[in-house]
This record gives structure tokens, sequence and C-alpha cells, in this order.
């Protein structure tokens, strides 16, 4: 009977595993932006264009990191493979983002979210040239405009990036219940 009792055990252990992988695997449900709370200064001036928020509070849910997206499709081979890098990492920056973006978007719909949910936007631009910090900003902030949603944001110019090519890397995270 000793050795029943282990094997029970076992079988429960299994099932509760099971079971929390079952969950894990279900999709994130995303609150619309009903969990976050956009904060302002007191003498916040909204006749002022801003395309991003100071901060924002996170009043319930659970954190999505997402991967620094790219041009490249989200799924592309490593290490690159310059035929994909010559056909997705064009010398245009506004396309680049565009491109980011999109990709951005296809991951938060597969966690269930969508740009409301967002909190940050990393931005890492490379090889900076006077207005890149603006158009960059205008691309990213059109995929947020249409909801009426200003994450919070960091927008940096830095030495290089993952191929020379590229010309824009973008991070986000967002919140899901």
């Amino acid at each position: 009977m000793k050795t029943k009792k282990p094997v029970r055990i076992s079988a429960a252990l299994a099932a509760l595993v099971l079971g929390a992988l079952g969950l894990a695997a279900a999709p994130a449900r995303a609150q619309s932006g009903d969990h976050l709370e956009t904060i302002h200064h007191p003498n916040y001036d909204n006749s002022v264009f801003m395309p991003f928020a100071p901060a924002i509070k996170i009043k319930s849910g659970k954190i999505l990191w997402l991967a620094g997206g790219t041009a490249l499709p989200v799924y592309h081979d490593h290490p690159h493979k310059r035929e994909q890098i010559l056909k997705y990492l064009t010398n245009d920056l506004e396309a680049q983002t565009r491109q980011t973006m999109d990709g951005i978007m296809q991951t938060l719909k597969a966690a269930g979210a969508s740009p409301k949910d967002v909190v940050h936007v990393f931005i890492f631009r490379a090889r900076p040239r006077m207005g890149d910090i603006g158009r960059a900003s205008a691309v990213v902030n059109s995929y947020f405009a249409p909801h009426n949603h200003k994450p919070t944001t960091t927008n940096l110019a830095v030495l290089e990036l993952g191929e020379p090519e590229q010309l824009i890397e973008i991070q986000v995270v967002a919140v899901v219940d």
C-alpha cells in the first residue's frame, strides 16, 4: 500500500502542473486601458501636443514584456540571412518604424492586448540624423492615436543596432489582465 501512495501524489502533482500549464497557455485578456491611469502634473497644459504621457499608474493586471522589434518579420532566421536584411531593412526610417510597429501590434494581439494596454515604448535609433526623433515618434504615435492613448516613451539615439542597415528597434511593455 505504501507504494501506491507516492503514485497518487505524483498523479495529483502532475494534474496540478498540467492544469497550471493550461492556464498559462490561455491568452491574456486585455482590459483596453481600464487598468491604467495617466498621470499629469497639476500645471499640465493640454494645449501643448505631447505624443507621450509623463507617467502611467498600473491599477491592476500583469506585465507583458515584448521582445525588441525590428523591421524584420517577428519570426526570422538567426543568424540573420543577408537576403532578409536587404529585403526588410531599407534605408528608410519611417518605413522601418512602420514595419516594426506592425510586428509589435501583431504580438500585442497574440497576447490578447491592444495598443491601449501599452505603458511604455523604448525606441532605439541608429545613425541618427536631424529630425529623426520627430519622424520616428510620429509613426509610433500613429498606432496609439486612434485609441486616444499615449504611453510613456524613451527615445534614444544609439551607436549601432543588430545589423548595419537597421535604423530602429522598438520594445514595448504592456499590462494585461
